[in-house]
């Protein structure tokens, strides 16, 4: 990656460093996969909210997916295209700004749908469907799970007046693939095929892994094709995560090295704080010029050649278990060095936290040019504000 070459230009750490030609090119396959399709593909801020990127993002796909008023209205500042806007549960004094700013509204609930119908006139009003079927890795990625509050199950809405109803929404994916989404379609025809006739737009949510290696473009595009002439419809995506996939990464400096029966590397990052998703999904960070010996957990990836290094990288916290793994050096760490955590853009600079007054990573784009932007430079205020 670019920002391989650009490190030193960095004074300050930690930093996230958005790519400007990774960015591109992830859009342009998104773009190729609507054309083609016929499918309407919106950014999911959940899994990708840059302000710097917006712009761009939105000169390829249609608009945002938003999950309450503070994503719309960062929509509409930073990409102003169209806004779809999903929850779980709209507040009551939330509800007419996020009408005033988003062009669909997905209900999660009947009750919400009767008690808020009437406020959003001239809106495409669309319901969230749970089709009790994923194929997510994790529980807790699986919206479909027994117990779910997340959607309506088709038993439910068989008296239901749907006459308001333009569109139906379903998301039981996470970083799955095209064969994936074929299993989920086929469970949620069975269940809802009688309502989806009567539809105007079917929106396939988001965890489409379509920008990764290996994915299935054709099969996605077909599978979209084949839907919307069948059934007469719209059909909406909504990836976060495929947009942000490999565009960015999140550079810490060495702060001090310690041991205690092998050589630990105290970074001024956290894995807690920083790179939450490393500890709930759980998974392990790659690294920039180095290669994973274990998890955090333990779980062995390779074992370490005569020639190399190891070390803990551990994080700048008082958690104990705030540690990104074990790694394979080819030269000794040196206190100031820079470390490179890849893939660090999509689920990170959306979570992070001030957890244990540790700083916000600053926010940098490498453009086109090769030229390193500072987009945010966080202070003590971020953490006095929130606190």
């Amino acid at each position: 990656m670019q920002i391989l070459n650009q490190l030193e230009k960095l004074k300050t750490t930690p930093a996230y460093v958005i790519e400007e030609r990774a960015l591109r090119q992830n859009c342009e396959l998104l773009a190729k996969v609507s054309e083609k399709s016929g499918a309407r593909v919106l950014l999911a801020l959940k899994g990708f909210a840059f302000s710097r990127a917006l712009k761009i993002v939105g000169e390829y796909l249609s608009g945002c997916t938003c999950s309450g008023l503070w994503e719309a209205k960062f929509a509409k500042e930073f990409m102003d295209k169209e806004i779809h806007t999903f929850s779980p549960a709209f507040k009551d004094d939330e509800f007419d700004e996020i009408a005033g700013l988003s062009g669909h509204i997905v209900f999660n609930s009947l009750t919400q749908f009767e008690k808020f119908k009437k406020r959003a006139k001239n809106k495409s009003l669309g319901l969230r469907c749970n089709p009790e079927f994923s194929v997510a890795p994790k529980e807790i990625y699986n919206p479909c799970a027994p117990f779910s509050r997340l959607g309506i199950r088709a038993d439910d809405l068989k008296n239901a007046d749907l006459s308001d109803v333009s569109g139906l929404h379903f998301h039981a994916l996470c970083e799955e693939s095209a064969q994936s989404l074929e299993l989920v379609l086929k469970a949620f025809e069975q269940k809802f095929a009688d309502f989806i006739k009567k539809m105007k737009w079917v929106n396939f949510g988001g965890g489409h892994h379509i920008t990764k290696k290996g994915y299935d473009t054709q099969k996605l595009i077909n599978l979209c094709k084949d839907f919307a002439d069948k059934y007469g419809v719209q059909v909406f995506l909504e990836p976060g995560e495929a947009v942000g996939w490999q565009v960015g990464t999140l550079v810490a400096s060495v702060v001090d090295i310690v041991e205690n029966e092998k050589k630990i590397a105290i970074l001024d990052t956290s894995s807690e704080a920083h790179m939450p998703d490393t500890i709930i999904m759980p998974y392990t960070s790659e690294l920039a010029n180095a290669r994973i010996l274990k998890s955090r957990e333990g779980e062995e990836f390779s074992t370490l050649l005569k020639d190399e290094f190891a070390y803990l990288l551990g994080g700048n916290t008082c958690l104990a278990g705030d540690i990104m793994g074990e790694y394979a050096f080819k030269k000794p760490l040196k206190v100031g060095q820079k470390l490179v955590f890849l893939d660090q853009a999509h689920y990170s600079i959306v979570k992070n936290t001030t957890f244990n007054g540790v700083r916000l990573p600053n926010l940098m784009f490498l453009n086109t040019h090769d030229e390193l932007e500072l987009v945010r430079d966080f202070e003590y205020e971020e953490y006095r504000r929130r606190n």
